[in-house]
């Protein structure tokens, strides 16, 4: 897997992260908290949150250094779990986000912006990654009913994201909800933490985004993102 700002593998920062961090409050905690841990392992690659690149367009965490520039996007999708990091006695409640659909589309989306913004020559490379404590994400669906998120979904057992992805059901997709990727990208869920009670669970996915081998003009306001 390429290397964050051509320096560190994203895997040792999530080994290292969920071993001082296995849970987290919001989204916002989640990527300051990787930002931490990945200047503490390497401290020539530097960081930013939130980086705006024009009037719409924001990237979650950018990272650079001498060997690269790597723009990172997170997801930290999660289902109702109180109770109490192990390490620091620190009470948690995490909220319940019930629309999976919609998390696998966000997850969807940031591949496809990452390659935008590679292709337009903002970073050398990306990774979208997606942390959750929700088994809907990792499970296969129960049933071979269509579902308007059919072709965004990301559970274990599914080779790769790639090519044209419709949102909708067979004579019904919505205008404007559909990407098409240039990359292929397997899916490989990954263990996190496990924590007591229901949905305690965490694990995560990462998405590795090369530049296209050919330069290519982007049209990034095609998948503008607002921080938050």
């Amino acid at each position: 897997m390429p290397l964050i700002a051509g320096a560190v593998d994203v895997s040792t920062v999530m080994e290292k992260l969920s071993a001082v961090r296995p849970v987290f409050h919001s989204e916002a905690d989640f990527q300051h908290a990787f930002a931490w841990v990945l200047r503490e392992i390497e401290p020539s690659v530097q960081i930013r949150l939130e980086v705006r690149q024009d009037t719409r367009e924001y990237v979650d965490l950018l990272c650079f250094g001498p060997q690269g520039r790597t723009a990172v996007e997170f997801k930290y999708f999660t289902r109702t779990w109180a109770g109490t990091d192990p390490l620091t006695g620190e009470s948690f409640h995490l909220r319940n986000h019930e629309a999976t659909d919609l998390g696998r589309q966000g997850f969807v989306f940031d591949i496809a912006r990452l390659e935008k913004f590679c292709a337009a020559g903002r970073a050398s490379n990306g990774f979208a990654i997606m942390l959750s404590n929700d088994q809907r994400l990792w499970r296969p669906p129960a049933t071979a009913k269509l579902t308007r998120d059919q072709a965004f979904r990301i559970h274990e057992g599914r080779k790769n994201l790639s090519g044209l992805l419709r949102w909708g059901t067979d004579g019904s997709y919505h205008a404007g909800s559909e990407r098409t990727l240039s990359g292929s990208y397997p899916i490989t869920w990954r263990d996190y933490s496990n924590l007591d009670g229901i949905n305690g669970r965490l694990r995560w996915l990462a998405a590795a985004v090369a530049p296209p081998s050919e330069p290519v003009s982007a049209d990034l306001s095609a998948a503008s993102h607002q921080p938050g």
